[in-house]
């Protein structure tokens, strides 16, 4: 498994998170099949971080092109990958 973890600033998390809501509500956008998602923030500095979860290394390489691909990255400050070698979700 692998995590894509986004950083994001932002003076308005809720706006920020409504956003995400509305985005995620619906069926998957291509490249993201499969994949999970965790949201992160902090209200008082503003800061959030998007986790995904992907299966595999082709499954994160899709999903990591498609969410690059897509408008709204504003705020974003950075983006790593992770391998995840335990989870227990």
């Amino acid at each position: 498994m692998y995590a894509r973890v986004a950083t994001f600033t932002t003076d308005g998390v809720e706006g920020m998170i409504e956003r995400v809501r509305g985005e995620v509500g619906g069926a998957p956008p291509p490249g993201l099949e499969g994949a999970k998602l965790l949201m992160l923030v902090d209200r008082e500095s503003g800061r959030a971080l998007g986790i995904t979860l992907f299966e595999g290394e082709e499954a994160l390489r899709r999903g990591d092109e498609a969410l690059n691909a897509r408008p709204g990255g504003g705020g974003r400050t950075a983006v790593e990958i992770f391998e995840v070698p335990i989870a227990r979700l």
